[in-house]
């Protein structure tokens, strides 16, 4: 075909590269004068294959937008069927893999507008991925290959329930053969940005039906495992976009868009995004709806929450309860203490949401090292198991609350804030005040010194005798105070009297963890 001349104009200069339904030339338009591409159909393909080939062209001939790539004409000269479109000079975005986080924001921000731009007139790409994707030397996006495009008005070229597109960057819809709307782009560009972010791909598989079923059913490897230095914010941005339930990511692109500026310190200082901007000069103020930074964003802080449960139902459950909420987010979840260990190191979340029953090691085997290596997250057990020995080995390990599988959402709710706000929390209600003295009197005389440094050394797991000899007291002395403690707490046992103690702030939390 080089130094061919379709239609007594377009002088064909360059082969560009071949796809499974067409091959794309570098042309000279001799008409106007400037270089164009032209997209020229495969003989003996499919007439559904080509009805989509025509059907590209209509979609993008109704879109202008500097981040999609132009379409000038289509036409045919004898056997050859083709599209004239822009010549894009550049790098498809496969070479931007991975990307610094600055450069995933600042392609990442012009692909969604383009995408935003198309569903505005009610058109879905049906298939972002790399390969449909260039970068100009400028650092422009441009999106190319609107074959799959779907507008409102399209005739459907494709069997109802049939599965098109690329396997790796399906929506979990589209790897279903359900209906599709604008959120399946969003999920598409996710896969995109976890792909520039991480230097991987989020699901991958040798087998496509496996690869579907992970994109059906499994939950992304937090970005931040792969790429630790990842800001947090743009971490939850792109998991957001990866929610399997199209309800739960972004509903449009421009939110999208957002979410991905605001998710990155800019390397200079900027005013703080949460205070409200002066008037400008003109007299219009600027200043954000209430409770509200830059670009919309919530002032609130938002708690990071990594949940660790070997049930499946209830931990999705509990993160989708969650993720309804504008001031959580989950960062990650895990079905076993090593995962829970390790996302709980690299991730480094608010607050670890931890079940001690599961696979492998459990939550009290991975506690002391939560507690070494991580000081700073809060520790809030999620037991079945109301029974205060068993409550007591996970407070001494480094926990700082539990609540009960049996509780409501809303005491859930409570029990992470108050442990993120240094609060402790046991059980069937949270304590008010902070762990370390705010009790008052009432406390200080319900017992004497003794009394609290006997329960807080019971609380620590130590049986009589070793009490004895840390406090320099004889046994039967111990037995007496323990008595005592029980009897003025209505304790029936030395469990139930350091919980007790323990829930009334009679003694310390963080005295307990420095045992």
């Amino acid at each position: 075909m080089i130094g061919r001349k379709l239609k007594d104009r377009y002088e064909i200069q360059d082969h560009l590269g071949d796809g499974s339904t067409a091959t794309v030339y570098k042309a000279l338009d001799t008409r106007l004068g400037r270089q164009v591409a032209l997209k020229v159909l495969l003989p003996h393909v499919r007439e559904t294959t080509r009805k989509r080939f025509f059907q590209e062209a209509k979609a993008v001939a109704q879109l202008n937008h500097p981040n999609i790539m132009a379409i000038y004409d289509i036409s045919e000269d004898g056997d050859y069927h083709f599209l004239v479109v822009e010549f894009v000079e550049g790098q498809t975005l496969t070479n931007y893999i991975p990307s610094p986080p600055q450069t995933v924001v600042s392609l990442g921000k012009q692909m969604a507008e383009a995408l935003g731009y198309a569903h505005a007139r009610h058109i879905i790409h049906r298939d972002i991925k790399p390969a449909n994707i260039k970068v100009t030397p400028d650092g422009q996006v441009k999106i190319m290959d609107l074959g799959l495009a779907l507008g409102r008005e399209a005739t459907r070229v494709t069997a109802e329930g049939m599965v098109i597109g690329t396997p790796a960057y399906l929506s979990p819809e589209q790897a279903q053969g359900h209906a599709l709307d604008l959120r399946t782009d969003i999920y598409s560009l996710g896969v995109v940005l976890y792909e520039m972010a991480t230097g991987h791909l989020p699901f991958d598989a040798d087998e496509i039906p496996a690869l579907l079923l992970q994109q059906v059913k499994q939950p992304p490897p937090p970005p931040r495992l792969i790429a630790p230095d990842l800001p947090v914010e743009m971490e939850r941005v792109i998991l957001k976009t990866l929610e399997k339930n199209p309800v739960r990511r972004f509903q449009n692109c421009e939110a999208l868009a957002a979410a991905l500026e605001a998710a990155i310190v800019p390397d200079k200082p900027v005013e703080d995004a949460t205070q409200p901007k002066p008037p400008s000069a003109t007299g219009t103020s600027t200043q954000a709806k209430p409770g509200t930074g830059r670009l919309g964003r919530r002032s609130k802080p938002t708690i990071r929450v990594l949940l660790a449960d070997d049930h499946t139902i209830l931990r999705r459950t509990l993160a989708s309860f969650l993720e309804s909420r504008d001031d959580f987010v989950i960062v990650g979840e895990a079905a076993d203490g090593d995962q829970a260990l390790k996302q709980t190191l690299a991730l480094l979340p608010d607050v670890l949401l931890l079940d001690l029953n599961m696979p492998g090691k459990g939550g009290l085997e991975i506690l002391p090292n939560v507690r070494a290596e991580a000081p700073n997250v809060k520790v809030l057990i999620l037991t079945g198991r109301e029974e205060d020995w068993y409550i007591m080995r996970a407070m001494r390990a480094g926990a700082h609350g539990y609540v009960l599988k049996s509780g409501d959402e809303q005491e859930l709710v409570d029990g992470i804030i108050k442990v993120t706000q240094g609060h402790m929390v046991l059980g069937q209600g949270v304590a008010e005040r902070i762990v370390g003295g705010m009790l008052g009197g009432e406390g200080q005389s319900l017992l004497n010194v003794t009394e609290r440094q006997v329960l807080l050394y019971v609380a620590g797991g130590f049986d009589n005798t070793e009490i004895a000899k840390h406090l320099q007291l004889s046994q039967t002395v111990v037995i007496e105070t323990l008595a005592q403690a029980m009897n003025k707490l209505d304790a029936q046992d030395r469990f139930e009297a350091a919980v007790t103690a323990l829930r009334q702030n009679l003694i310390d939390l963080d005295e307990l963890h420095d045992l």
